[in-house]
């Protein structure tokens, strides 16, 4: 097979296979509902990590038009994310927005080293408690930077570290501002009861468009972006490269954990979401090219102004739900963005940063997985020595320790277990690998649920059960809104599952349950299933029903819903 077919981005893929008008249509549809969900989003992120409002959305037109044009997923989304908030603060305000731009160019040679070396295929694996501890302690510290605009507290400049910064917001609790108070709650409950009420509505948008017309209408003192950042620019900057004589060796050599961690997060978040999408879809993503792409976003991104970028997990979820068929969604989302950046330029000034506070406030608690949290707190001793320590070290240390001390201390968890371990005979390879679609076209058609009822969701899994895989379900639940009536999980491709994939299944399955959604599980092999028979003959588990092909599953699920 020749290596450089797995470095073909999908959108040529795509039009390889053949692009209709109904496909544009769609795209574009897509595209536009999901550049509705980033406007607000990519501003909130940007004031987040400490840059202007501008950055978050110059970062997610380039850096999503380049990982959509060049990736190797068809309906990954990229942009700013939470997961870089605390490493981009850090950087610009110990070295400026020039010290940003050279850590993300570092950062994306780091990634197009990566791809090219193939490295793909194992970051999928970096082990579940060392993603979940870091980013809730992400979602800590987000928080903790939004509480003096949530409550309008008079304070310049709280401290960076996150003790000192509690005890700050303690000292200056008197000067809260009532106004200030109420906005954020309103615009909280605004997107919370929507969420309830009306999952497929922009809650983030709507909440924003409300508390910045209160604002102007009753002339409400409360600080706005205009008032903080001024005038935000109505086009995309001129491409321009830092002075690089101004950055010594030894600076150069401070800034290279901070790359080190931009290029780790850009991968991790980027193929998570990936994964992500493969399971919604049926489709399969090349890892590798994904990562190029990745390198170019993080390279072209700050070129241009903005600050890193990977795949978001939530926004490319909204993708394929609004109907998505090829990355030209992406590209459409990265048009659109900049078309309301055009045309809404004179209003953004509006908008209060108490209503921004919201929104990230939402972000955080999304990011925390408190739920995937807890249930880890019921792992082996091992697996909590993991999650604990890298969230620790998250919050009160620094981003870049915690990884450092979480991968180390998990691979030393893997090598006692396999020491311990009997040994697996299988025929099937336990890394999954990138597809050559090229040559060796995949024929499984996109639309695998298309003979299905609208409240039957489809997940297919490939591979054996890593340690990310089972969590993410419960994320796919959470985004396509109003839970389904049935949930297809196809398993033909799943070899081995140990306890703690199965673990984790069962919780996704028991959540499920509660609201009301029945599992199928399609074409189990027979050592998943034996493994899930005696864990859930030790517990009480959710009745699950078996199915020996899709065919068979799409019959029951039929069965269900006419009952």
């Amino acid at each position: 097979m020749p290596t450089w077919h797995l470095f073909i981005p999908k959108l040529f893929t795509v039009l390889r296979e053949g692009y209709g008008a109904s496909d544009l249509k769609s795209d574009a549809i897509s595209g536009l509902t999901v550049a509705i969900v980033a406007l607000p989003l990519a501003m909130a992120l940007a004031i987040a990590s400490g840059v202007p409002p501008e950055r978050g959305l110059y970062t997610a037109i380039i850096g999503g038009f380049i990982i959509s044009f060049f990736g190797g997923s068809r309906f990954q989304i990229g942009g700013p994310t939470g997961a870089f908030v605390v490493v981009v603060f850090n950087v610009v305000h110990e070295f400026g927005y020039e010290g940003l731009v050279i850590a993300s160019l570092m950062a994306g040679v780091f990634l197009l080293i990566a791809g090219f070396a193939q490295l793909g295929t194992y970051i999928k694996y970096i082990p579940y408690p060392v993603v979940t501890g870091f980013t809730a302690g992400i979602a800590v510290i987000i928080f903790s930077s939004q509480v003096k605009d949530l409550l309008g507290l008079q304070i310049a400049s709280p401290p960076p570290d996150f003790v000192d910064k509690w005890v700050g917001y303690g000292e200056h609790l008197s000067s809260f501002s009532a106004v200030t108070v109420l906005i954020s709650a309103a615009a909280l409950a605004t997107i919370v009861i929507l969420r309830k009420t009306a999952p497929q509505a922009p809650g983030f948008l709507i909440a924003i468009v409300g508390a910045s017309i209160a604002v102007w209408g009753f002339g409400l003192d409360s600080d706005t972006i205009g008032q903080r950042f001024g005038e935000i620019p109505h086009m995309l900057p001129a491409p321009q490269l830092p002075d690089f004589s101004a950055f010594t060796f030894d600076r150069l050599v401070m800034l290279l954990p901070s790359a080190f961690t931009i290029a780790f997060l850009a991968g991790v978040e980027s193929l998570l979401s990936a994964v992500v999408a493969d399971g919604m879809t049926g489709r399969r993503h090349r890892s590798n090219c994904e990562l190029v792409a990745q390198g170019l976003a993080n390279i072209g991104s700050v070129i241009l102004g903005g600050i890193p970028a990977t795949g978001a997990i939530a926004r490319t979820a909204t993708n394929i739900r609004a109907g998505a068929r090829s990355p030209l969604s992406g590209i459409f989302h990265a048009a659109f963005l900049l078309l309301f950046m055009m045309i809404l330029a004179p209003l953004m000034p509006f908008v209060p940063l108490a209503a921004l506070a919201a929104v990230l406030t939402i972000v955080a608690w999304n990011m925390s997985e408190f739920q995937h949290f807890r249930h880890l707190m019921r792992a082996p001793a091992g697996d909590r020595l993991v999650l604990l320590t890298t969230f620790l070290l998250t919050v009160l240390v620094d981003l870049t320790a915690a990884i450092e001390a979480g991968v180390v201390l998990a691979a030393i968890l893997f090598m006692h277990r396999m020491a311990q371990a009997v040994e697996i005979e299988t025929h099937h390879k336990l890394i999954d690998e990138d597809v050559d679609d090229l040559t060796d076209p995949i024929s499984a058609p996109y639309s695998v649920d298309a003979a299905l009822p609208e409240d039957v969701t489809v997940f297919t899994i490939n591979g054996p059960f890593f340690f990310g895989a089972a969590a993410r379900l419960s994320e796919v639940l959470e985004h396509i809104g109003q839970a389904p009536k049935v949930f297809i999980l196809r398993m033909r491709y799943v070899p081995f599952m140990d306890a703690t994939g199965v673990t984790a299944l069962l919780k996704v399955f028991e959540q499920s349950h509660s609201q009301g959604t029945q599992i199928i599980l399609c074409r189990v092999q027979p050592q998943p299933r034996k493994i899930l028979n005696d864990m859930c003959a030790q517990k009480s588990c959710p009745p699950i029903e078996f199915a020996v092909n899709f065919e068979d599953a799409q019959q029951r699920a039929i069965t269900l819903m006419a009952e």
